[in-house]
């Protein structure tokens, strides 16, 4: 390899196979997904992360939406996951401000609220099934690239460097990317809420609703449950811009509760007080040459709408299966690519919307406090407004760019349709496309797995393993369908 590192773009990188697998650098859920996808489809896999093994309990996300945990059924564990959280069918944002999600055309028809720390228990337990290797306590500290592959330089637990060498490699490390780093990415953006305090602590008189929050004149405040007695608490006071550094004592935490929801509900014992800023980023690329970035490393935002982890666990359904091809030489041109042109408009969105509830929630002028009047009734009674708005957050309206003339459902989400041989998402589980065809219908499927409607339904569905149409037709012959596997890389040879 010729040490020269990535720049932006893909140009004159070939996405031929090496065989030398994948390095994921990150063990957080969207690095641990993406790492369990590409092992259960037989792809080696190192998985680098700086921290011991273990999983902390002190991470952020509280919340899995709809369209993640569709996603997670398609892997089997779904199940699992909700029966170790609590569902809840409305999506309070701020006063007077809620999502009924009761009517959200979905197998989960709710969002549950469930700690970072439990998905990630359940996706590193799915990783180490599939034979992904582990190097905990590793650190990158460098990372060339050339037509051929990836080389990362890392720092073992003893001190001691060594090179990983791969076909492609991810940074699902965060906000402080070291991949982003090495591959030249700026990340541009900046802090939104500086000094929000975050506490675990037991209350006394516990919320009546499961998920308490609001934001009144300078101060908001997010209350949610744990399994295990205890709740993690957020709040910001306007009028406390301190450094991250500043110590945190559970009196200020208390009084910022206070003025957002009006009582501080007992809370004593606080097993871990923080201060943290909220930055909205993005890099301009999610992918360099043959190194791609997932998750907080590709883009962050505010926590309203409890969207990040969601996004990151997005990104990875995304790219797992088309580094798959890549790595099998399968991928058909542009298949890589498509990762950048799919997921980027979605940060994007996911930073417009986020901040925007964010700030929304602080309102305090006359006319930021009419916008958020105007929205929360928009919400309530225009029915369109309402469907976006839940579409955008759970992410179940994601849908991604459609060639011209294509049938209206590509690049949309597939719904859990019942098919005669179960489930769309049961179908899924095989990690491969699944072609959905009329009864009786004599149809090649090359490597895709064959369903068929229940009903007398005509359409011909070709479901990428990220549960998206790739292509669709109405009563279409084994020739169309023939050339439209043979452009996904999976037709018959």
């Amino acid at each position: 390899m010729n040490g020269t590192t990535g720049t932006t773009g893909t140009t004159g990188t070939t996405d031929h196979p090496t065989g030398r697998g994948v390095v994921v650098v990150g063990a957080g859920p969207t690095g641990l997904l993406l790492a369990g996808d590409l092992a259960a489809a037989g792809v080696p896999v190192t998985l680098v992360e700086k921290r011991p093994r273990g999983i902390s309990n002190l991470s952020r996300a509280l919340v899995v939406h709809a369209r993640t945990l569709e996603q997670f059924d398609a892997r089997g564990i779904a199940d699992e996951l909700v029966a170790r959280g609590e569902p809840l069918d409305r999506l309070r944002l701020f006063d007077r401000l809620s999502l009924d999600l009761a009517n959200l055309p979905s197998r989960f028809r709710y969002v549950l609220v469930l700690p970072q720390y439990e998905v990630e228990r359940v996706l590193e337990r799915r990783a180490v099934e599939a034979g992904v290797r582990f190097a905990y306590e590793t650190e990158l500290v460098g990372l060339t690239q050339d037509a051929d592959g990836v080389t990362l330089e890392v720092r073992g637990p003893g001190g001691g460097s060594s090179t990983l060498e791969a076909a492609y490699a991810v940074g699902a490390d965060g906000l402080r990317s070291g991949v982003r780093r090495a591959v030249g990415l700026p990340f541009p953006g900046r802090s939104v809420i500086r000094s929000l305090v975050l506490a675990d602590v037991k209350l006394a008189r516990p919320p009546k609703a499961l998920l308490a929050v609001n934001g009144v004149g300078d101060a908001f405040a997010f209350i949610a449950p744990f399994s295990d007695g205890y709740h993690r608490v957020i709040g910001w006071n306007r009028a406390r811009n301190v450094p991250d550094s500043e110590p945190l004592d559970i009196e200020e935490v208390k009084e910022i509760v206070r003025a957002a929801l009006g009582q501080d509900f007992g809370m004593h014992d606080a097993r871990w007080m923080s201060r943290f800023h909220s930055d909205e980023r993005q890099a301009p690329a999610y992918r360099v040459g043959r190194v791609f970035l997932a998750g907080d490393a590709a883009h962050v935002h505010s926590p309203a709408g409890g969207q990040g982890m969601n996004t990151g666990l997005q990104d990875a359904a995304n790219l797992g299966w088309k580094l798959i091809a890549a790595v099998n030489g399968r991928a058909p041109q542009g298949l890589l690519d498509s990762y950048q042109s799919e997921r980027h408009p979605v940060g994007k969105m996911v930073l417009r919307t986020s901040g925007g509830l964010v700030r929304l929630a602080m309102a305090k002028r006359p006319w930021t406090l009419a916008a958020r009047a105007a929205l929360a009734a928009g919400v309530a009674r225009l029915r369109p407004v309402r469907a976006r708005a839940v579409g955008q957050i759970t992410g179940i309206g994601v849908a991604y760019p459609a060639p011209r003339g294509s049938h209206p459902l590509v690049g949309r989400r597939a719904p859990d349709v019942a098919l005669k041989e179960g489930r769309l998402y049961e179908a899924l589980r095989e990690g491969r496309f699944v072609l959905v065809a009329p009864e009786g219908a004599p149809l090649p499927t090359g490597r895709a797995v064959a369903a068929h409607w229940t009903s007398g339904r005509r359409t011909t569905l070709l479901v990428r393993p990220d549960g998206y149409v790739a292509w669709a037709a109405e009563d279409a012959g084994a020739e169309a369908v023939g050339v439209a596997l043979g452009e996904w890389g999976i037709g018959v040879h």
